[in-house]
């Protein structure tokens, strides 16, 4: 009986699926991003998402002013600010630019709007009150993003601080007066950013703020998708990441409750392709550009063969020469957890892309995994 199961009996189509349908499921988070040109709007961009604003997918040129960028998991709307010297009003004009938009699919609307102005204003143009005023009025979310923030430590406390004149810019947006009259000016919330420090260096501050905010303001059906796009909040991903383990684990003793000789543990390999696609889609991994169809076909025979059939299974107490629905639970589990980590080393740098193919070989589940994971099982119940 062979401990390895050949790698042409092992189907990828599991994987591929998975990988559809969990796109389909969580769908595309659309994200608006206003203000003038040399504001940050490319750099706030890249720092939440980890994408290169003029390289998200194609850049479709809708209207003059406004571009849409997208990929599978993220579009972004670019709208430039009121073009000074145009005839047409700064409400009207955005309000042609959102015409054009609402046009497109359903699965390019806005969710939530960043109106980003530098710190460095001392107050909001009266054409930029009147475009986030417009934006509000047609229920669109919108932050007020104050971009290239320049930070200060106090050197006795510690604690971080901005110039007077930022504090002032943020102490009127809170209490906007033009002419000592009160003024409204209806975005949800003032949020202070910086990408990096004032010598291009660092992991900027305020993005925590940032990526929460949208989080909360975005329709419900719409946050996981936001949770996957962004590339800030890592428990995020493991909180969606979990449940597909979970419910892997269970299909895969279900289909091990009448026990599988070893021989017969390939069978369980479609569930655990399925959940590992699941979750790379989760960390926003394109696998088809990490593994080839054959890779894929090898990591299928990993999983059902070294993960399952080799001297791993014998080792487990009880096993014997079968895989009951306890040790397939245990081990499609322990599957997860490794593969949950390697996309979470991809997906912070630690391991290139190309790499992940080799990688994995690290990350295959032990036999203290799966012990592990076992003792947890009987916790549970």
């Amino acid at each position: 009986m062979s401990a390895e199961p050949e790698t042409s009996n092992i189907d990828e189509t599991p994987f591929l699926d998975g990988m559809r349908d969990a796109k389909s499921r969580y769908g595309r988070f659309n994200l608006a991003v206003i203000g003038g040109t040399g504001v940050g709007k490319s750099s706030l961009v890249n720092a939440v998402f980890g994408r290169d604003l003029a390289k998200v997918g194609k850049g479709l040129p809708v209207t003059r002013g406004v571009h849409y960028f997208s990929d599978d998991s993220l579009g972004i709307w670019d709208v430039e600010g009121f073009e000074i010297g145009s005839t047409v009003p700064p409400a009207e004009q955005l309000r042609g630019h959102l015409r054009e938009i609402a046009k497109r699919p359903k699965n390019e609307q806005i969710s939530v709007v960043w109106y980003c102005v530098k710190s460095n204003d001392d107050r909001l143009a009266p054409h930029e009150i009147a475009m986030i005023n417009e934006l509000s009025r047609i229920g669109l979310p919108v932050v007020l993003v104050l971009t290239k923030v320049d930070w200060l430590r106090n050197p006795i406390t510690g604690q971080r601080g901005v110039a007077k004149g930022v504090e002032e810019f943020v102490n009127w947006l809170e209490n906007p007066v033009e002419g000592g009259q009160p003024i409204s000016i209806n975005y949800e919330r003032v949020i202070l950013t910086s990408t990096s420090d004032k010598h291009g260096k660092g992991k900027g501050h305020g993005l925590g703020e940032l990526v929460a905010e949208t989080l909360s303001l975005s329709p419900q059906d719409e946050k996981d998708a936001f949770r996957i796009a962004q590339r800030l909040n890592l428990p995020w991903k493991r909180e969606l990441a979990r449940p597909v383990i979970a419910a892997a684990t269970a299909a895969a003793a279900g289909a091990a409750t009448v026990p599988l000789p070893i021989a017969d543990a390939v069978t369980l390999a479609p569930i655990q392709l399925g959940m590992m696609a699941r979750i790379a889609v989760i960390y926003d991994i394109e696998m088809k550009t990490a593994l080839s169809t054959s890779s894929l076909a090898n990591l299928g025979a990993q999983l059902a063969g070294r993960a399952l059939a080799s001297s791993l299974i014998k080792l487990v107490p009880g096993a014997g020469s079968v895989v009951n629905a306890g040790v397939a639970a245990a081990l499609t589990g322990a599957t997860g957890e490794g593969w949950l980590r390697l996309c979470e080393h991809v997906h912070t740098g630690k391991i290139r892309l190309d790499q992940m193919d080799e990688a994995w070989n690290q990350y295959v589940p032990g036999f203290l995994d799966v012990i592990r994971k076992m003792a947890e099982q009987r916790v549970g119940k």
